[in-house]
């Protein structure tokens, strides 16, 4: 059964390769989803799949992929809508 994770990543996560290095994880764990840039500088992503690799990329996130520091992640639990793939926004 799919798990699915939104969560809101905080700190220096623009412009840093953040979505790109979450983008490749989340394809290499077998996780769907997307990431995009939001307009009050924090990054929002929606994760599905197995829930070990949903929660193993949501610690991903919070080490600070590519070249971003992470200050702080928000992270809601959701329905699990089936996405497939993996895209950035």
């Amino acid at each position: 059964m799919a798990e699915r994770r939104r969560v809101v990543a905080h700190g220096n996560v623009q412009g840093v390769f953040f979505r790109e290095s979450t983008r490749r994880e989340a394809e290499r764990l077998g996780v769907a989803g997307w990431a995009e840039n939001l307009g009050d500088g924090t990054v929002e992503a929606v994760f599905e799949g197995p829930a070990a690799a949903v929660d193993a990329l949501v610690e991903f996130v919070r080490g600070g992929p590519g070249h971003s520091t992470v200050d702080s992640v928000d992270v809601r639990t959701e329905a699990a809508e089936g996405l497939r793939g993996f895209s950035t926004r």
